[in-house]
């Protein structure tokens, strides 16, 4: 489950990126020929802005990408551990079984040996 929950943090954080990329290129193509000065200021305090929120949503996804593999990395360990466990569990039942037929047979044995009536002759 948290590998589940890391994948779909990493994927929203992607969107977050892919977006803020979006709107840059798209506030870079407006034409600033024909603006007065303090529109000049608005569009980079605006520009800015678009590359100080870039940068953020990059250092967050490089973070829940750390994340994700650390979960990865985990979640094969945990997988690793069961096979093991359901390996050792199948080879203590086979031995369990082995142990038990062994038991039945000496069994049968004895009450051959006991019922045995040899034939008088």
């Amino acid at each position: 489950m948290a590998l589940a929950q890391a994948i779909h943090l990493h994927q929203e954080q992607k969107k977050v990126v892919f977006s803020v990329e979006a709107k840059i290129a798209q506030h870079q193509r407006r034409q600033y020929d024909n603006l007065n000065a303090d529109e000049m200021w608005l569009w980079r305090q605006y520009n800015e802005a678009l590359k100080a929120d870039l940068n953020l949503a990059v250092n967050r996804m490089k973070q829940l990408a750390l994340n994700l593999q650390k979960c990865r990395t985990e979640a094969v360990a945990k997988s690793k551990d069961r096979k093991l466990l359901e390996k050792l569990k199948e080879n203590q039942a086979k031995k369990y079984y082995e142990e038990e037929n062994l038991k039945e047979q000496k069994e049968y044995d004895e009450m051959a040996t006991i019922r045995y009536k040899p034939k008088d002759l």
